[in-house]
């Protein structure tokens, strides 16, 4: 029977084996797999390299241009604001304007309360939406994060750092560290970003980063409850656990009503806020202003009440003034200086992940490309800056850049006018946070974690993915009921345990023939597709390495044996051929070779025959150089399946 498939394919000797000699005279043309030229090697290891790390091909546009263009052109790939300054306007103005007011309404009363997660002063908080924004308007590729301290970050900067120093009886060596991790937190996103190293941020899978993200929701909130309900004395614990029951223990004596009336009051404004926002995306401006509303409106009642006077925890003093050097406090040696790169790594690839996430998510919102690589150049160098300027682990904020994005920002200029106004604020303002109850910190950070618990995303994990749905509840009760590390350790192993079980134990599957083609597919994703007398069919979906390749071996004996018990329970014909589907096989390695070594040799016992259909170009390759294309014979090498079932059993394939 000749296919379409077949028509116009040139032509090929075959030389038949001993059940189809008698056919060979029917036989259609069939392609031979093609075996690509050898190699050189230098050629090939440069190519290699090229793919893994300039995928981009990032210096295409340098060339053929003159030394004055490149310089030009290397400027603006170092600082992206001189490529898109130049169609800058002043309708873009207006738009960033607007959106960069909006957001600094939005970030000082975060900045201050995400200070006191982080356990510093209130004023570095308000520092690091200075400095760092400033540092990204000039070196970030994405339109629309916008930069500064966020949640999830500062309890973990926070909790990694208690974890070492005192903050309280040691304040001054707590911020030294703090700034320390800072500075080594931006060095491990400059150099992934200057190696090209971006893609290890990805072995964190998604369901692992939203099952982090909702504990550490939770956490936040959690930790809130000591500013909230007025408690003094609070556990340095971040288990729901234990935070419990410190509540508990505080409930009988240590609770103040006027704290609990205006956190419970606002947080309810701050709600009923969010949810006009999202009612309307024209109300966007609402949520986006409450907290600063909710902070004048609070500061002003405890001041004409004098509500401090009786419980009420306020803010009190924060240093007015710009970002004071902090070069000399960075630990560059001693003790400190190993825990505070440790601290640093790990704040860092966190806020690189947070930051990566949201710059992808609105560039695909917006269509134009972001550029990783640039994006951890721009964050590591604004950490380390940040690190010297007395700021801690800065990056993008989902819910100010999704203000941001709604709020109509035109370009990056939206951060420096955010930055501007923190300027202003505190040269100018911060005498008037002296007031501000602490109750209301705590219900403007309870109120943005919230939108961190993202259930639609766990739900349709659940239903994609039960691994993925593990790895996310994993995180996410570790986070809980554990600690922030804990929590953070669990996602990254299970991210790394779910990528192990898909290398080691990679899908195979059955092939039938699909009724009137010649198409051979899953049987168990088409039933009515029917075997093939005499021959079974497999396919193996993933590279063959060594840590798969005994496992991919094992079960195509597997799938043979229960065949021929199968044949023999219904007394039909024997089989005679094993055909192994290879075009998902993307590469194979010298284990890969063994292991189908091995298993021609073990069905060279049961007297039944290998072929191998379709090996890609890379497999083609080193079957041939490993000689192992010889010792199954090249004409049991076909390009099709079809090709390998019409060659070797003429007669049932006519038939079928």
């Amino acid at each position: 029977m000749v296919t379409d498939e077949n028509l116009g394919m040139k032509e090929m000797d075959i030389t038949s084996m001993p059940s189809s000699r008698h056919h060979v005279d029917n036989l259609p043309y069939v392609h031979k797999v093609g075996v690509p030229p050898p190699h050189n090697l230098l050629k090939e290891f440069k190519a290699t390299v090229k793919e893994t790390f300039f995928s981009d091909d990032p210096l295409r546009p340098f060339k053929d241009q003159p030394r004055s263009r490149k310089f030009v052109l290397g400027l603006q790939t170092i600082f992206p604001i001189f490529k898109w300054g130049r169609d800058y306007n002043l309708l873009k103005l207006k738009g960033d304007i607007i959106s960069g007011l909006t957001i600094a309404s939005l970030c000082i009363p975060q900045d201050i309360g995400y200070a006191k997660l982080v356990k510093l002063p209130a004023e570095n908080g308000l520092y690091s939406s200075f400095v760092p924004p400033l540092i990204y308007a000039f070196m970030g590729s994405s339109k629309d994060i916008a930069i500064g301290p966020v949640a999830v970050v500062s309890l973990l900067l926070g909790t990694l750092l208690q974890d070492e120093i005192d903050p309280i009886k040691n304040a001054e060596e707590y911020k030294r560290l703090a700034f320390t991790a800072t500075f080594f937190a931006g060095i491990t996103q400059a150099a992934l970003g200057f190696f090209r190293l971006g893609f290890l941020i990805d072995f964190l899978s998604h369901a692992a980063i939203v099952g982090f993200m909702g504990g550490a929701a939770i956490t936040i909130a959690l930790q809130q409850l000591k500013g909230f309900l007025g408690i003094k004395n609070f556990t340095k614990k971040t288990d729901i656990i234990s935070v419990m029951r410190a509540v508990w223990t505080a409930a009988h004596h240590g609770w103040n009503w006027q704290t609990i009336l205006i956190g419970t009051a606002f947080l309810a404004f701050l709600l009923f806020a969010k949810y006009i926002g999202k009612r309307s995306r024209k109300l966007f401006w609402v949520p986006a202003i409450a907290p600063l509303i909710s902070v004048i409106l609070s500061t002003f009642f405890v001041f004409i009440t004098r509500a401090d006077k009786q419980g009420v925890q306020i803010v009190n003093h924060i240093k007015q003034g710009v970002n004071p050097s902090s070069v000399h406090l960075i630990y560059f040696s001693g003790d400190y200086l190993a825990k505070g790169f440790r601290i640093g790594v790990v704040a860092g690839m966190i806020a690189l992940t947070e930051a990566i996430a949201i710059g992808r998510t609105f560039a695909g919102m917006k269509d134009y490309q972001l550029d990783g690589n640039k994006e951890m150049l721009a964050l590591g160098t604004m950490n380390v800056v940040g690190s010297m300027t007395s700021c801690y682990v800065a990056t993008g904020s989902f819910s100010r850049s999704a203000v941001n994005y709604m709020a109509g920002c035109q370009t990056a200029v939206s951060n420096i006018v955010m930055s501007l106004v923190v300027l202003l604020t505190l040269l100018v303002i911060t005498p008037l946070f002296k007031y501000t109850p602490n109750a209301i910190l705590a219900a403007i950070i309870i109120s943005a974690v919230i939108s961190l618990i993202d259930y639609d995303a766990a739900l349709l994990i659940w239903k994609i993915d039960k691994l993925d749905f593990v790895a996310c509840m994993g995180a996410f009760f570790g986070v809980v009921f554990f600690s922030v590390e804990i929590g953070l350790l669990i996602a990254v192993s299970i991210s790394f345990a779910k990528i192990l079980l898909q290398v080691t134990r990679p899908r195979t599957a059955m092939l039938g023939k699909l009724p009137r083609t010649h198409v051979y597919r899953n049987i168990d994703q088409y039933p009515e597709a029917t075997k093939v007398p005499g021959a079974l069919i497999v396919r193996v979906d993933s590279a063959i390495y060594f840590s798969n390749s005994n496992y991919v071996k094992e079960r195509i004996l597997r799938w043979l044996t229960d065949e021929e018990e199968q044949l023999k329970a219904q007394s039909l014909p024997r089989i005679e051929f094993l055909i192994v589907e290879m075009s998902p096989v993307t590469d194979i390695d010298t284990s890969g070779i063994h292991a189908l070594e091995e298993l021609y040799r073990s069905l060279k016992k049961r007297e039944i025959q290998l072929v191998l259909a379709n090996p890609g170009q890379a497999v083609i390759d080193k079957l041939h150089t490993s000689d192992f294309a010889n010792l199954i014979g090249s004409d049991k090498i076909f390009l099709t399946v079809a090709d390998a079932v019409l060659t070797c059993m003429p007669k049932i394939s006519d038939e079928a």
